[in-house]
């Protein structure tokens, strides 16, 4: 009697097994609870698991987590299954479905799998019992490296039920996060648009009512200024008499006193506009700011999802030997990576040396000795380092020294594995080859 995971809801409860990998029979497989029957084989022992083998309720996560969409979408192509016009949404549903089929497109889709992950299943090839298979997929999960090790973990010959759903419980969290921070960025975009647009309005407004008390004010003083020089011309007046002409004085100064009222009044509200004025611009500018910093932020993610998106095309149209995920524009050139992390690092030296260039290390001072960064930049064409990831006084040293031997260096946004590849595709770095090349 298999046993069956049950989900509470305000609605009545509903059972279902969650099925991990499909015996031999292609009968479902409960996930095995205290007191269960033990599970049945679902391969051979000691083979890797196709994909195939795997239950269907795991194919979505695999298909979403470790193809791209223009790699899926050249998979199904091939396979005759798919056109180039067909939507994401539709080639994830074909690849789900087909992946459950022992078919020549489901053999397409496990070859480009391996293919794309196969750093990871050798790594994970070295794990004989569970309990190693657990702690590299957890090392990996810490890495943020989920694709590759997702794959690996669900056909390593040693997974078990309990440590599949695991992972697969954790891709499916992950999925969650990822969501949720894209929505915040979109979200906080636009109400920084928003914000953007009131600002201006509000400018325009306060610009307007401006103008017009200026206006006002100029009318004003033009007024009292005719009022004032025809006082003083002792413009000819009819004879009136000594009350009548207390009473005009006696207008005349209250008129003069109500005008200079208001007229202070205007000045102090000209000045409180002003100051509003000021503050307006002062918001306006900083949000412009913040605006300008989103969008350079999405512009240098852009260039590094575009420089792995490419590498990962290129790994999969050529052959074992020349599948590199780097610029072919570096061969022959000798790179210097200071500081980053070291699994990183060595990822990066395996990629960049299929493609014929040669990557040198130094941390920046943590184990290094600072000595030798001079004799390194000497033997370097160009050197790199992660500003997230190196001492603020090995950055100090690594420009000093580069000035003095005039190398190149460039920045990375981060110590991952995408600000690497889109810094080879740069045009400094491209013209350092092209000269490498003319030697």
């Amino acid at each position: 009697m298999s046993q069956t995971l049950r989900y509470e809801a305000r609605k009545p409860a509903i059972a279902f097994p969650l099925v991990l990998r499909k015996p031999p029979g292609h009968e479902p497989l409960a996930v095995q609870l205290p007191g269960a029957l033990p599970p049945a084989p679902r391969h051979e022992p000691g083979r890797r698991a196709k994909i195939w083998d795997l239950a269907p309720n795991l194919h979505c996560s695999i298909i979403g987590t470790c193809l791209s969409t223009a790699e899926l979408r050249r998979v199904l192509t091939k396979a005759g299954v798919a056109g180039h016009d067909a939507s994401d949404h539709a080639l994830h549903s074909e690849g789900v479905r087909l992946a459950e089929q022992r078919s020549g497109a489901a053999k397409l889709l496990h070859k480009a799998l391996d293919e794309r992950h196969r750093l990871a299943i050798r790594q994970f090839e070295r794990a004989s019992t569970e309990g190693e298979l657990s702690a590299l997929w957890r090392a990996a999960k810490e890495r943020g490296d989920i694709p590759g090790a997702y794959w690996a973990v669900l056909t390593h010959p040693a997974a078990s039920d309990s440590l599949i759903a695991a992972a697969f419980g954790d891709v499916h969290m992950l999925s969650h996060l990822v969501g949720a921070a894209n929505r915040a960025d979109i979200r906080r975009l636009r109400e920084l648009e928003a914000d953007k647009a009131g600002l201006e309005a509000k400018v325009l407004r306060q610009q307007e009512q401006l103008r017009d008390a200026v206006v006002s004010r100029d009318a004003k003083i033009r007024e009292l200024s005719g009022l004032v020089a025809r006082t003083l011309a002792h413009e000819p007046i009819a004879p009136m008499s000594r009350e009548a002409d207390s009473a005009e004085r006696a207008t005349l100064a209250r008129l003069v006193a109500d005008l200079e009222r208001r007229l202070d009044g205007e000045a102090r509200r000209r000045r409180l506009l002003e100051e509003r004025l000021a503050a307006c611009r002062r918001d306006l500018l900083r949000e412009r700011d913040l605006r300008i910093g989103a969008e350079r932020r999405h512009a240098i993610l852009v260039q590094e999802l575009e420089a792995i998106e490419a590498g990962i095309t290129g790994s999969a149209a050529s052959g074992p030997a020349e599948r590199t995920a780097c610029a072919p524009e570096i061969r022959g050139l000798t790179i210097l990576y200071v500081g980053g992390r070291p699994s990183q690092v060595a990822e990066a030296r395996a990629m960049i040396e299929r493609s014929g260039a040669l990557l040198l290390r130094h941390d920046g001072g943590v184990e290094d000795n600072p000595a030798l960064l001079p004799a390194l930049i000497g033997r370097a064409n160009a050197v790199v380092f992660p500003v997230d990831c190196v001492s603020h006084a090995a950055v100090s040293t690594v420009k000093r020294l580069c000035r003095q031997a005039d190398r190149p260096y460039l920045p990375l946004r981060s110590g991952g594995l995408g600000s690497f590849l889109a810094a080879l595709r740069r045009p400094e770095v491209a013209r350092l080859g092209a000269l490498v090349a003319a030697e």
